[in-house]
């Protein structure tokens, strides 16, 4: 075998290069502007759609009304959206029931100290009925909101878009199946409305297909994001009844690794199947003031609501008996659907291409474009731009928070476009200067086959620990082999090579754009090293057009050989100016005023026993308005062990005239060293939630019943209860313990409002300084001791 000169080292080699170049641009970036065009949204109906078809301007009506003030639960504002709620359902012609009962959290604790969450629901249940039940379909958003915002669309828009569901599934025959509707309660708290539906109500008791509609943006493309597992039967029918599907098997397995929950892990926990969807683009508005009815992308909410309709129809047609849940889907868009395949498949389709790079290896080899050490440099050399390109994204982002702190405490900025192309600009810079520095001496066809390499194996590791994301790099090296072993097959200098490796190239478009462009809003710019690293895997598929733009390998000396160098340098050089361009334009265009303020984090903790006030903040570098609050670090677990032991920034405050919640004895009884006290936890002033701490220095809690309920005890961590949405009359709690000292045992108290107006020393925020949207803004605080 004789290994060519650099010159004919390329999988393609047309004559005429520039033409060539140009031409196979243009087709990518057609294909590209395609794909991006199907993650869009649909333009909104008006107040004029047929009345069988689902309008965002009617849902819109709703929404304004729903998302008209901030109502968390068990506020009066809660009140009135559950009343709006349970008229237009009766003007439906529906019955719809309210679901008033305690109900303890469903997903990751969050009690603080140990112990559970439990809050007062008031779920709003209507059922459709079916004409010839198989199971029934439940379609679930929540009513309630945060208190730092009026909930526009988190869930607002979820809300407003069932109720125009509704309507539109009243006119005309009903379904086959029940189609249940299901308004949830406290789920900002703790997910206890969608907990107490799907274990103690009796609609709940056979299971059934849940699909929940939520956000944690403003705007952007509705994401199927979460399915239950065995999803094969549910992702065909979300295939060929959601008018605009956007989902990706990826998606489910992200969404495994970061630490969230909605109303769907309640129901996934309590066995039954379904999708959950929301849109995520805009989550700079996600929780805060800015969150309401005005910032609500239309497009967005016809999207989520065209969706619902379209699956509730087919979903409440079909046998829900026979959905097939032999196993899960592979799943990804494409313009115009969804493609699909079984999951099954993966490990085969991984080890097939794995095996195909090999063959294709082994054909270059053969055909004198590398040998085989320029094979093994190749494969090698390719890890470079997968590790440098995050690492540099991370980087660059440190580097704009550093000019930019208030950054920080955004899940994403309030304009991100431009930050998330210079992530790409960056990506493109490292590929590019790679291939120029390497393409020399390794020559473009070992590289193409180490790039193609390196898909394949992180489609095997893929196929191991995240099948559902195989694919994104399968396929593109699937692709890639068939167009190499083409252009090796056919006259490399005549067209047909370059159409080959376009074609290549183009799936690999099709497969990674939507990953790239999705995965920005979805982890937000702090993570962009993620975008970056899925741009580099895009650009290792398409590195035979990537040479195109450049001359031909070798051949050339003197000067002849530095200006093909310099020209070689000029994608690089063009992506490095695109980074200063478009972090710059970042910079000037996303600046915090007044519509996009600075977001800060502020709360009052007032501990009765002494009479001392403590500013609190959870930002860690505190903006200039926090500033004159807080200064240095503190811990504050031993006197308010609801916060647990993270590290809050603190400063002195003066005590305000709140009164500390109550807590009434009702019975203390001793038998076999096992205390049981019973007491009344009565908050004394307007608050969202009140908690009660056993110090564990006094006493082990053995098990606790609140309200009723038998709740969860950890063996011997710290025990704490904390209960949203108290009712008037307190709440009754029976705690069996045993003393671990002679002392009395102490009983830590605490209720918590919202609203730090009226605070003495405190001053209102200026125009461009926000709210944080944490679930702790705005957080009053009073605490009392009780010796038992």
């Amino acid at each position: 075998m004789t290994v060519l000169p650099a010159s004919e080292r390329a999988l393609a080699r047309p004559r005429r290069r520039l033409p060539a170049a140009l031409a196979a641009l243009a087709a990518l970036l057609a294909v590209g502007v395609v794909t991006g065009l199907g993650l869009g949204t649909p333009d909104p109906a008006g107040l004029d759609a047929p009345a069988d078809e689902f309008s965002a301007e009617r849902a819109y009506q709703h929404l304004r009304t729903i998302a008209a003030e901030p109502h968390a639960a068990g506020s009066p504002a809660a009140e009135r959206v559950r009343s709006h709620l349970e008229s237009t359902l009766r003007d439906l012609g529906l019955a719809p029931e309210s679901q008033d009962t305690v109900a303890e959290e469903a997903g990751q604790l969050s009690g603080g100290a140990g112990g559970a969450t439990l809050a007062r629901v008031r779920n709003v249940v209507a059922r459709i009925p079916g004409t010839d039940p198989t199971g029934r379909v439940f379609l679930v958003a929540h009513y309630d909101s945060v208190q730092t915002g009026p909930g526009g669309n988190d869930d607002g828009a979820g809300t407003s878009a069932l109720l125009e569901v509704a309507r539109a599934l009243t006119e005309g025959e009903r379904p086959r199946n029940d189609v249940v509707l299901v308004f949830t309660d406290a789920e900002e708290a703790c997910l206890c409305g969608a907990s107490a539906f799907a274990a103690d109500h009796p609609l709940a008791a056979d299971g059934g297909v849940v699909l929940n509609l939520e956000a944690r943006g403003s705007t952007g493309p509705v994401i199927m994001f979460e399915t239950s597992l065995r999803n094969a039967g549910l992702v065909e029918v979300f295939g060929r009844a959601a008018p605009y599907p956007v989902g990706t098997s990826f998606a489910v397995e992200v969404y495994r690794l970061l630490p969230n929950d909605t109303d769907f892990t309640a129901f996934l926990e309590h066995g039954f199947t379904g999708l959950n969807a929301a849109y995520i683009d805009g989550a700079a508005l996600y929780h805060t003031p800015l969150d309401t009815p005005a910032s609500v992308d239309r497009g967005s909410l016809q999207q989520h609501g065209a969706n619902a309709l379209g699956l509730a129809r087919e979903f409440g047609a079909v046998d829900l008996t026979r959905l097939d849940a032999s196993g899960d889907a592979t799943y990804f868009p494409l313009p115009g659907g969804l493609a699909r395949y079984p999951g099954w498949l993966t490990l085969p389709l991984a080890l097939l291409a794995l095996a195909g790079v090999g063959v294709l290896g082994w054909a270059v080899r053969r055909r004198g474009r590398a040998s085989g050490p320029r094979l093994a440099a190749g494969f090698g050399l390719a890890l470079l731009p997968i590790v440098l390109a995050p690492v540099g994204a991370q980087l660059l982002w440190v580097g704009i928070t550093a000019i930019r702190p208030g950054y920080a405490t955004l899940l994403d900025p309030y304009r991100p476009l431009w930050y998330r192309l210079a992530v790409l600009a960056l990506a493109a810079a490292v590929l590019f200067g790679w291939y120029a520095l390497t393409r020399r001496r390794t020559g473009p066809a070992a590289l193409a086959v180490g790039g193609l390499g390196w898909l394949a194996v992180l489609g095997v590791l893929l196929a191991v620990v995240a099948p559902g994301g195989a694919y994104l790099t399968i396929l593109p090296a699937l692709a890639g082999v068939l167009a190499g072993l083409l252009a090796l097959a056919v006259r490399r200098d005549g067209p047909w090579p370059v159409v080959a490796v376009t074609a290549g190239a183009a799936v690999g478009v099709l497969v990674l754009l939507p990953t790239v462009v999705l995965l920005f809003p979805a982890l937000g710019m702090a993570m962009g090293g993620v975008g970056a690293l899925f741009a580099v895997l895009l650009g290792l598929a398409a590195l035979p057009v990537v040479d195109l733009l450049h001359p031909v390998a070798g051949g050339q000396r003197g000067m002849a050989a530095l200006r093909a160098r310099r020209r070689g340098a000029l994608p690089a050089l063009a992506a490095l100016l695109g980074i200063l361009i478009f972090s710059g334009t970042g910079l000037v265009v996303d600046r915090f005023d007044a519509a996009h303020p600075v977001p800060t984090h502020l709360m009052y903790a007032l501990d009765a026993d002494t009479g001392t006030a403590r500013w609190l903040s959870e930002e860690t570098d505190p903006q200039p308005w926090t500033a004159q609050y807080v200064d240095g670090p503190s811990r504050i677990g031993d006197t308010f062990p609801v916060f647990g032991d993270e590290e809050l920034r603190a400063g002195p405050a003066e005590p305000a005239a709140l009164p500390p919640p109550r807590l009434d004895p009702l019975a203390d009884v001793t038998e076999s060293g096992v205390r049981t006290l019973r007491v009344r936890l009565l908050p004394q002033r307007p608050v969202r939630f009140a908690a009660l701490h056993v110090d564990p220095a006094t006493a082990v809690v053995v098990s606790a019943r609140v309200a009723g309920r038998e709740i969860r005890v950890d063996g011997p961590e710290p025990f704490g209860v904390v209960f949203h949405a108290p009712p008037a009359e307190g709440i009754e709690i029976e705690l069996r313990l045993r003393p671990t000292g002679a002392g009395p045992v102490r009983l830590r108290a605490m209720d918590a409002s919202d609203g730090l107006a009226g605070l003495p020393g405190f001053r209102p925020r200026p125009p461009d300084v926000g709210v944080v949207g944490s679930h702790s803004s705005e957080l009053v605080a009073v605490a009392r001791t009780y010796p038992m």
